[in-house]
């Protein structure tokens, strides 16, 4: 009895803890049942929330702080003095001597740099590289290193160039790690700045090499840039992360050059002394600064620091050390910090009304509870706009501002500063004055990295700029992209639903039609599945065909981009006839929105993924493929609401239609900033090759995600 007892208490507790579940499962339910049946509205509301929420980027963005106790900026005085600068400036007029000539440029420069690096105790050595060709393949596109077959056709003479490097073995380390300093110069056109740059440099290491405080070994890379300031830096990044047993470090075959000369003059002058192939290492890198000094053209009243920070792909460094360059700039050597902006936007009427507008809330909520602040200027607000925009253009780019990026794709935190002073570098004394400012911000953001006992990772890696002070978090950034792509699942629910209920209506007219179309109502949702999948083949298709035509010589981007088009259309046109059309099974009203139910599907789902590799890329796309993909509906469909509103859909349909289309978006894009007189047909194959010659995973979402969806919306607006 008491066994029974006990059973039928456990079977009520069960009962009991089982009901709540129920209740929230059963909420659950009818909140979804609510927004499919609301599907409209909470799409309006969302995508209205998400743009107002994507302007407020600049309200909403903190101040910037070091979250690295360790990195204690600016707690010690400087010791770059004077004597430093008068060493700069003696490099700097020997560099300016030997680059009277071509062979003083490529031959004198790189051994002067040699032979004062080995005077001030430090290891140096030469390394050779070859300028790796832009060239698009398949097998290599996400991959960063270059493949083998362009090594080999690029082997020559004209497109090798030579990396100077010194390392300083850290007194109070044991070799494990490494800060790397990087001066590009272009060896075949010496400019004042170049070699204001390498004086600099020098300085600096001769500076280093002298220091009790170094517990990381100092690297040096005066970069030959002739070729681009990256490729220098990657090819010498690859050689320095290859193991020894597989490395071909520094290595070039001068058999393959058509100018014997060239070869003998490398050999006898330049490697005379030294083993060509030799390639030295330290250890693990913990940072990496590269720095230039740049003449600007517009004078200011103070000298200039402009920071990039942008790598491959949206990748950008520690903002620890974005932040100890910008308080060390700002707070110890009174230099005016400049991020990238868009400049046309700091000019915006619309962005000045959008600010005033913001300035008097923010004054009404100050009013009303102090505590609160939602206070911003309207020069804050245009101004916070403009670098916001350029932080998210230069990430959903997917192309490094700078030779940073290089050290980016080897988890290595890097950023790019370049110099400005505010006179000329003409000016003897202005000169002394700014590589004294220059030289003791590098050795303070050294001293600080120095001070780190392990790699940057206390402060974020996702971030957008809204100035050199201030920054928008991940959790802030992703609400827009959130609230733009949370009505795409309702919506695709939606129309299955409302497609499905159209044709179980067919029914109720005769047992025949009810048997016909109870017989194809899966098939309807197959037939859509299939037709997506088509066309998200056939983009991925197209977007190797550039590989194909780039083989072709003698033709301009025009010729080629006409050459793409035709190839892609004429294989949509094939699929067409091999798979079907996508409308051969279209017999009732609802096919359609079964098609646009699973169009918005893999839209949400893409977006969704490509937030994952480059989420400025997924913000940007959202913008545009969201409201595509939400007010698509056939030219042909009989509806009963006003004329008006008719209207203002078709005029949205055609809109983004025109707009959508990824060449057309291009060629209206650089019309507005540029002026049309400059736009031609070849300017999208241009940039394709641009984005695909860096390996940019914006190519195939252009191609993949966005050009597919906008095929689906165009068969969705002529649907019978």
């Amino acid at each position: 009895m008491a066994t029974t007892t006990a059973t039928m208490k456990e079977k009520e507790e069960d009962a009991t803890s089982k009901k709540p579940f129920k209740r929230r499962s059963r909420l659950i339910v009818r909140l979804g049942s609510f927004l499919i049946v609301h599907s409209i509205l909470f799409s309006v509301v969302c995508c209205t929330a998400g743009l107002i929420a994507l302007i407020l980027l600049p309200v909403l963005a903190n101040n910037t702080y070091i979250s690295e106790n360790a990195l204690l900026p600016g707690s010690a005085n400087p010791m770059f003095s004077i004597q430093d600068v008068v060493e700069a400036k003696k490099f700097v007029r020997d560099i300016l001597d030997t680059s009277v000539t071509e062979e003083g440029r490529r031959i004198e420069i790189p051994r002067l740099i040699e032979q004062r690096v080995v005077d001030v105790g430090a290891e140096a050595y030469y390394h050779k590289f070859i300028a790796d060709g832009a060239q698009f393949h398949p097998l290599h596109f996400f991959s960063c290193a270059p493949s083998t077959s362009t090594m080999e056709t690029n082997n020559s003479c004209s497109s090798f160039g030579v990396n100077s490097v010194g390392i300083i073995r850290a007194p109070r380390g044991d070799g494990k790690e490494a800060i790397v300093l990087v001066s590009p110069y272009n060896s075949e056109n010496i400019q004042l700045s170049d070699a204001v740059s390498l004086g600099l440099a020098y300085s600096i290491f001769s500076f280093l090499s002298r220091v009790t405080w170094l517990a990381k070994d100092i690297v040096w890379l005066a970069a030959d840039s002739q070729h681009g300031e990256y490729t220098a830096v990657s090819a010498w990044l690859k050689d320095y992360h290859t193991p020894v047993f597989f490395s071909d470090a520094g290595k070039v075959d001068f058999g393959m050059c058509s100018v014997k000369d060239i070869h003998r003059q490398w050999e006898n002058k330049l490697f005379k002394e030294n083993n060509p192939n030799v390639f030295k290492r330290s250890g693990t890198m913990a940072a990496a600064l590269v720095f230039k000094v740049t003449e600007s053209k517009e004078r200011s009243e103070r000298d200039r620091l402009d920071i990039y920070a942008e790598a491959s792909n949206g990748q950008m460094p520690n903002l620890d050390l974005i932040n100890t360059a910008h308080y060390l700039a700002v707070h110890r050597q009174g230099l005016k910090v400049v991020v990238g902006m868009v400049d046309s936007l700091l000019h915006s009427t619309c962005l000045k009304f959008v600010g005033e507008i913001l300035q008097s809330v923010g004054k009404l909520v100050k009013i009303l509870n102090p505590k609160w602040k939602f206070g911003i200027t309207s020069a804050e607000f245009v101004e916070g706009t403009s670098t916001v925009a350029r932080s998210i253009f230069n990430q959903a780019l997917g192309v490094p501002t700078g030779p940073h990026g290089a050290f980016r794709d080897y988890q290595v935190d890097a950023i790019t500063l370049e110099l400005s002073p505010r006179v000329y570098l003409h000016n003897e004394n202005a000169q002394s004055a700014f590589l004294l400012k220059s030289g003791r911000l590098i050795e303070g953001v050294l001293r600080s990295v120095n001070n780190l006992l392990e790699k940057f990772h206390q402060s974020f890696f996702l971030y957008f700029l809204t100035s050199p002070n201030k920054y928008v978090s991940v959790g802030v950034y992703m609400i827009p992209f959130a609230l733009l792509v949370a009505p795409l699942p309702i919506v695709a629910a939606a129309l299955f639903s409302a497609g499905k209920r159209k044709g179980d209506n067919l029914e109720d007219t005769s047992n025949e039609v009810a048997e016909a179309a109870s017989g194809s109502d899966s098939w309807k949702w197959i037939h859509a599945a299939k037709v997506v999948f088509m066309i998200h083949l056939w983009a991925g298709v197209v977007s190797l065909l550039p590989y194909h035509i780039s083989q072709i010589s003698g033709m301009d981007s025009t010729a080629r981009m006409s050459v793409w088009v035709a190839l892609s259309v004429t294989m949509l046109l094939i699929s067409y006839k091999i798979v079907g059309s996508p409308y051969l099974c279209s017999s009732t009203d609802g096919d359609w929105e079964i098609l646009k139910a699973v169009t918005v599907a893999v839209a949400s789902i893409g977006l969704c993924l490509m937030s994952i590799i480059n989420f400025a890329t997924a913000q940007i796309g959202s913008m545009l493929l969201v409201p595509m993909c939400l007010m698509v509906r056939p030219f042909k469909r009989r509806s009963q609401v006003a004329l008006s509103l008719r209207f203002i859909v078709l005029a949205f349909n055609l809109a983004f239609g025109l707009l959508g289309f990824p060449p057309v978006g291009l060629m209206m894009w650089k019309g507005l900033f540029e002026g049309f007189a400059k736009v031609s047909v070849g300017d999208f194959w241009d940039q394709a090759e641009f984005l695909w010659s860096w390996n940019s995973a914006t190519y195939p979402y252009l191609l993949w995600i966005h050009l597919a969806c906008w095929v689906l919306c165009m068969h969705i607006l002529m649907h019978p």
